[in-house]
This record gives C-alpha cells, sequence and structure tokens, in this order.
C-alpha cells in the first residue's frame, strides 16, 4: 500500500482525494520540491525550503507548514513507504478556487508529500540542442519550481523524438541556460562553468553545494562552449549524471 502525507497527515495514497477544482490541477498554480532522502533522513532540507518559500512570496502563496513539520514530514512518508532512499515530491498548490485567474479571499492550500524508490545511477548521457522551445530567462518563473514544467515537458519530447537522453535549452538570447529538467556544468580548460540563475537556470540546491565545492564560475555559456567543454555534467536534487555526446 503506498502512503502519502496530504495536509498534515499519512493517509493511504488509494482513499486521497484532490479537489478536482484545485488551481494546482486547473491552472498549474503552485509549487514544488524534489528531495533525496537517504538512509530516511531528507537531504539539504534547508536549501530546498529556502527556495519554496522563495517561490512562495513570489506567488503570494501560503505555506500551511513550518519547515519543522515540513521536514518531519519528508522523513514520515519515506518511513511509511518502507523506503530508506527515497526521492520525496513536495506538492504545494494554492489549493480550490472558483472558475477564473484570481484566488478567492481566502485560499486554502493543498499540501502533498510523495515518496518514490530512489532512482539508480543512470549511464553517460546524449544530448541534443533544443530547437522547439526555449528557457525565458526575464520571468520570474524560471527560478521557482512551477507546477507548469511544459517547456520542460516539449524540449524532453523533442530530444526522444531525436534519439537524446535530454536536451540542453537555451534561453531567449541563444545561451544555454539548463537541460528539461537539469542543472548543467561543463568543464572547460580546467574550470567547472555553469549558467547564472540571471541565464535562466533554475537556482538547482545540488547546483549550489557543487559550485560551492569546486569554485565554479557563474557566467554566461554559449552553445560552442558545449561542444568543446572537456567534461559536461547533469545535477539535480537526486544527483548527478555524465555527458556523453551534445549534438546541435
Amino acid at each position: 500500500m503506498t502512503v502519502v502525507w496530504h495536509n498534515g497527515s499519512l493517509v493511504p495514497a488509494q482513499s486521497l482525494r484532490i479537489d478536482p477544482f484545485d488551481r494546482g490541477f486547473t491552472l498549474g498554480d503552485g509549487l514544488f520540491e524534489t528531495i533525496r532522502v537517504q538512509d530516511r533522513t531528507g537531504q539539504r532540507l534547508e536549501a530546498h525550503f529556502l527556495r519554496l518559500r522563495a517561490g512562495a512570496r513570489l506567488l503570494d502563496l501560503d505555506i500551511p507548514a513550518t519547515d519543522e513539520i515540513l521536514a518531519d514530514a519528508v522523513d514520515a512518508v519515506a518511513a511509511a513507504n518502507g523506503l530508506e532512499a527515497a526521492a520525496v515530491r513536495l506538492t504545494l498548490t494554492a489549493g480550490p478556487g472558483p472558475r477564473g485567474l484570481l484566488r478567492p479571499a481566502n485560499p486554502m492550500p493543498t499540501l502533498l508529500l510523495t515518496a518514490s524508490p530512489l532512482p539508480g545511477p543512470l549511464p553517460p548521457a546524449r544530448l541534443v540542442v533544443a530547437r522547439n522551445t526555449c528557457r525565458n530567462e526575464k520571468s520570474p518563473l524560471s527560478r521557482v519550481k512551477s507546477l507548469n514544467y511544459l517547456d520542460g515537458i516539449l524540449a524532453r519530447q523533442e530530444a526522444a523524438r531525436r534519439g537524446a537522453d535530454d536536451a540542453v535549452m537555451l534561453n531567449t538570447q541563444g545561451r544555454v541556460a539548463e537541460t528539461s529538467s537539469s542543472n548543467i556544468f561543463l568543464q572547460i580548460d580546467g574550470t567547472w562553468v555553469t549558467p547564472p540563475v540571471a541565464e535562466g537556470a533554475l537556482p538547482g540546491t545540488m547546483r549550489a553545494t557543487l559550485a560551492e565545492a569546486w569554485s565554479a564560475e557563474s557566467r554566461p555559456v554559449t552553445v560552442a562552449d558545449l561542444l568543446r567543454a572537456d567534461a559536461i555534467l547533469l545535477t539535480t536534487a537526486l544527483g548527478m549524471r555524465e555527458v556523453a555526446e551534445v549534438i546541435e
């Protein structure tokens, strides 16, 4: 039996009801975080919760739980599913509302945590440069984990059609931002480089950890840089993946 954490309680997933008028479902009005759990303990929680709260302020969205409650919920939902290593997804929505874009006067947010087995290591990735969509670095949403991931979905679908594992997404200026769901690091002339948040890169929790550990340079990255890099790594909250090939 799969167990989820919903608005303060652990409940069987099969018995859970999400309101059909929930704005997360109808409008993508919300945020999410993907958190690595190792030895039944959430990793980099402070960074995840800081980003979650920054996103919530941007969206003018209340989070109906303290960081302490959220930390306990992360560990509890992994343990309830018998997982010592897990990928926990925290989803926050604006809750149910009437038709239209404006939220109700007194919104009731939905907070849901689910746990899945932690994925195993992946072989080196083959990347293509996305042609059909881009990363809008001018939008404030490029800096939060919004529930609307359609640009990333379009890029990943394009990669699959072209026989690749993932797609590099360029920003509106034609420079590298990230892939469909990962931050990107390049080793150029012995130095690790990563695109800045101002270029459309999500402020990833693993990105911040590695940038500090490697003294990585945050600067604009071109497709030419991508093609001449000595090594490329993709990073998410769950881990790292090497890149074997990049095709324009």
